[in-house]
């Protein structure tokens, strides 16, 4: 199902041709949810694997227009992950200290340890798309000689072996466009303005964002054939329902980590064969009426003593 929105550099994007939403005769939405649900308790399973194993990290990068919703997707599809596994960074414009830095920086900063999953809304992405379309570039303060040529075109060449480097050194990165329609934008920037309790999402710089729709079709398009490959591919995926486009989103993440096929860590032989000395250490443990509650047995403290001196 995931083929027909995967773009891994074997096809090129053209977003006149793709569609933002499934035909109403294929949708059944309880049951789609229903799967969501399921998709996430799998989900839940194998970051705890994944965690434990760490071998592996997992970034989920997140683009998207204004109101194609980016966060409502994060928020259902991680639900009920261990928050002490996942770190969500919400990139903003640069501040002065990044802009004075190479456009990666930042980013490479919030890189995940391995074992952990880094949820990118918005990413460096944003490098080779905002500031390709409003011509940010032109106020760099940069040496002359990377004013030269096309930047943008370079930057492209940059990600493809950033993204590489990532995934040589154990790095799995998923990267989803969320593709939401020009009329169903207008419609959620109308429900924002209409409806008191999200006037708070409505900005006035999504309008003029919006203005440039056309340049910003050619920006995506430019960016995901620039840098979609086997290993890194690009999902684009139909965004005007969202409980659909979160159901693709969780089945992205599941078959991925499913391919990593993390592992509960297995303990070796001599190991292993303490742990009855420990279990029987436990049941010797006495108890006290004390704050302490118990006390250790001779066993178990010279048990701790030898692992303490060990590290």
């Amino acid at each position: 199902m995931l083929e027909k929105y995967t773009y891994d550099g074997s096809k090129k994007l053209d977003l006149k041709n793709v569609s933002t939403k499934i035909k109403k005769s294929k949708l059944d939405k309880a049951s789609i949810q229903e799967k969501t649900r399921a998709n996430q308790i799998e989900i839940q399973a194998l970051q705890d694997r994944l965690y434990a194993d760490s071998r592996e990290a997992l970034i989920l990068e997140i683009q998207a227009r204004d109101a194609a919703g980016k966060d409502g997707t994060i928020k259902h599809v991680m639900s009920g992950v261990n928050p002490q596994g996942v770190d969500v960074y919400s990139f903003k414009s640069p501040t002065h200290e990044e802009l004075a830095h190479d456009f990666l920086w930042r980013f490479n900063r919030a890189l995940p340890m391995r074992g952990k999953i880094a949820i990118f809304n918005r990413s460096y992405y944003e490098d080779v798309l905002i500031v390709k379309v409003r011509s940010l570039w032109k106020n760099y303060q940069v040496p002359e000689r990377m004013l030269k040529g096309d930047l943008i075109e370079k930057r492209y060449k940059q990600i493809r072996g950033y993204e590489d480097y990532l995934y040589e050194n154990g790095y799995r990165i998923i990267k989803i466009f969320l593709n939401v329609s020009a009329e169903k934008q207008k419609e959620r920037f109308l429900e924002r303005i209409d409806e008191e309790e999200k006037n708070w999402k409505f900005s006035e710089a999504d309008l003029a964002e919006r203005a440039l729709w056309p340049d910003y079709t050619k920006a995506y398009e430019d960016a995901i054939n620039a840098t979609a490959t086997k290993d890194n591919p690009w999902y684009v995926i139909p965004a005007d329902q969202k409980w659909m486009a979160r159901y693709l989103v969780s089945e992205i993440i599941l078959k991925v980590l499913k391919s990593i096929n993390p592992q509960y860590p297995v303990l070796s032989p001599d190991k292993k064969a303490k742990l009855a000395d420990y279990r029987k250490a436990l049941l010797q443990e006495g108890t006290k009426p004390d704050d302490a509650g118990f006390s250790a047995s001779a066993t178990e403290v010279h048990a701790a003593d030898e692992q303490i001196e060990k590290e």
